[in-house]
């Protein structure tokens, strides 16, 4: 579940980022790169994973899956979270700078 979690998550990032392509004043080419790296360690797992179990792997326990989806999801959940901590960090639009800002008085 994890695997496929993070392939959704890095394809709407690939298609919104792909989207905004010329500007992407949104650094989601870097979301979109953080769920395709989760996606490679996914499945590099899985590959090991079916190695040592053989026929198991593809008969897991519903309390394992509902693990991995939680697992899934806290990754799609971090990976936002460190977007959103990039972009305010890169503040595009100066809302930040703004805000922040002190005006000198003359």
């Amino acid at each position: 579940m994890t695997l496929l979690i993070s392939v959704f998550a890095a394809i709407i990032a690939t298609i919104v980022w792909y989207k905004n392509a010329p500007k992407d004043e949104w650094n989601t080419g870097m979301l979109a790169l953080m769920y395709w790296g989760a996606s490679l360690m996914w499945m590099c797992d899985a590959i090991f994973e079916y190695a040592e179990l053989k026929d198991e792997f593809f008969n897991p326990a519903v309390a394992d899956m509902i693990n991995d989806s939680f697992l899934g999801l806290t990754v799609v959940a971090l990976g936002l979270v460190i977007w959103l901590v990039a972009l305010l960090v890169k503040d595009p639009k100066g809302v930040l700078k703004a805000k922040f800002q002190t005006k000198k008085i003359n």
